[in-house]
């Protein structure tokens, strides 16, 4: 197999013995960028020069007996939505084309602390606002599995680096779903730590109390070693949780074995039944089955306030959205349009925003501003709270019963390109069974259960944990992969279409 076909962790074993250097890894994902990247799309920008100095350092320091961490020399594609000091960071839109940051994210900073190459930026929903990744000022990225198709949103670019074998790693960031559901339409396993498990210090904020960073990969093992590199508490972010990472990494280890004796399963009643798409249903149907023949007890869960969380989650992003994004006001960084001295500055400000904002991001600044103004904060805003603490409340109830919650990632797989552009609520519900998690601020995962029987795309597990017990996601969802891949007679991610020439 190809050092691009390798997992993470396959990597860095190889590296750990010897057998290959980072320079040589790094080489073949940029080699295997330049054959495919162009139909895929998957990266905004590549940094070959400083992904192959940092991989001269990993190799370098692995010599002297310093490696930094077990993922030291493996190569990782960054969601452009995380500050660079060394390359650009444009989150998508116009409005930060071409802007560097004087100052690296935490998470950049963990990445390379731990010796980890950064092969580059990749494509996003401007300022994170989409679920298919069509909304970037930049063009749309493609999905592997069928290149018509969307590969998710905000991060498709990510998921799609890994579904199209370019990168062995990537970071995401989960606003409403967007690490989850791009994972699952990509056959993919993506996961939205805890809120406040993952520093969001440099990450350029859509929604504040919502967003959070995390790891991205091909199999758990690879994204519990991602995680435990990017975890922790950080004193620059004030709502960083200041408590141990939990052992994500031993959870995956010991869910490897396969055995979820003593574990109860709760499947959440509420999403399921119309709007469903009968393939996605059918191949959650089977892994719940599966999780039963590990030795999990599964019930039948009933989180009833779940039904409103689309609902509060587009006044309660929105709103946030419209207080963040009011700093982008042509005057301090960024584009600037109308600045010829014959425009005051609230004009250079309109024409600048109507310039670099593209149509999603106007529609939600709008919203937005509308339910925080007087007279309809209390009806919009203030009922969206109140909605969310009872989501809250709901999770609260269930993880008493249960030690995890499983749905669907995703009501469908993935739609084709163009497909809901015009019908925004269409596209709101890609977003449905992620949602809850992001209100309530617990972990969750998505990982691959297969392919839809009606159209062979890939269907994802939703695994959701309380706060802080990241670990039993990766306890699952790595049992039901391992039982998954004996099941299918390997990963799921080795049927992915070949693109281009193999590198």
């Amino acid at each position: 197999m190809s050092l691009t076909g390798l997992t993470a962790s396959e990597l860095a074993a190889k590296l750990a013995a010897g057998e290959v250097t980072s320079v040589e890894v790094t080489q073949a994902h940029l080699d295997r960028i330049a054959a495919v990247d162009p139909l895929v799309h998957a990266f905004l920008h590549v940094d070959a020069e400083g992904a192959l100095a940092a991989a001269r350092k990993a190799d370098e320091d692995r010599a002297a007996g310093r490696a930094a961490s077990p993922l030291a020399g493996v190569p990782l594609a960054l969601k452009d939505v995380l500050t660079t000091t060394d390359m650009p960071t444009t989150v998508g839109s116009k409005m930060l084309e071409g802007w560097m940051s004087p100052y690296d994210a935490t998470v950049t900073r963990k990445l390379r602390e731990a010796g980890v190459v950064v092969l580059g930026k990749t494509n996003m929903d401007e300022f994170a606002m989409g679920s298919s990744t069509e909304n970037s000022a930049y063009g749309p990225t493609r999905n592997p599995w069928d290149t018509e198709r969307i590969p998710g949103g905000s991060g498709g670019g990510s998921s799609a680096a890994l579904a199209a074998f370019e990168a062995p790693l990537a970071i995401g960031t989960d606003t409403g779903g967007s690490i989850r559901q791009p994972g699952a339409v990509t056959g993919t396993v993506g996961v939205k730590p805890t809120y406040g498990g993952v520093s969001r210090y440099g990450l350029v904020a859509f929604s504040s109390s919502l967003d959070q960073p995390g790891p991205c990969a091909r199999t758990v093992l690879d994204a519990a070693l991602l995680h435990e590199v990017i975890a922790g508490h950080d004193p620059m972010d004030s709502t960083s949780i200041d408590q141990p990472v939990p052992q994500v990494v031993e959870a995956a280890k010991q869910g490897a074995n396969g055995d979820l004796t003593g574990v109860k399963v709760g499947v959440v009643r509420e999403f399921s039944g119309e709007g469903y798409q009968p393939g996605v249903q059918r191949a959650f149907e089977t892994a719940v089955a599966q999780l039963t023949k590990l030795g999990a007890e599964v019930v039948e869960v009933s989180c009833p306030h779940f039904d409103y969380a689309l609902g509060a989650y587009y006044l309660i992003a929105p709103s946030e959205c419209s207080s963040n994004l009011a700093r982008f006001d042509s005057m301090r960084y960024g584009l600037r349009v109308g600045d010829d001295g014959e425009n005051d500055a609230e004009q250079v400000m309109s024409l600048t925003r109507e310039a670099g904002f593209g149509p999603e991001v106007k529609r939600r600044i709008m919203l937005g501003t509308y339910a925080l103004s007087s007279g309809y904060y209390d009806a919009y805003y203030g009922q969206a709270q109140k909605v969310r603490t009872l989501i809250t409340r709901d999770f609260t109830a269930a993880f008493e019963q249960v030690d995890v919650l499983v749905s669907p990632t995703t009501p469908t797989t993935a739609f084709k390109i163009g497909e809901r552009v015009d019908d925004p609520m269409a596209m709101y519900l890609a977003d449905l069974c992620t949602i809850p998690s992001n209100l309530a601020g617990n972990a969750a995962m998505s990982v691959p259960c297969g392919l839809s029987d009606e159209d062979r795309l890939p269907v994802g597990l939703q695994i959701m944990a309380p706060a802080m017990a990241d670990d039993r996601l990766y306890r699952v969802g790595a049992a039901y992969e391992t039982a998954r891949d004996e099941a299918e007679g390997g990963p799921l991610i080795n049927r992915v279409p070949e693109l281009g020439a193999a590198v």
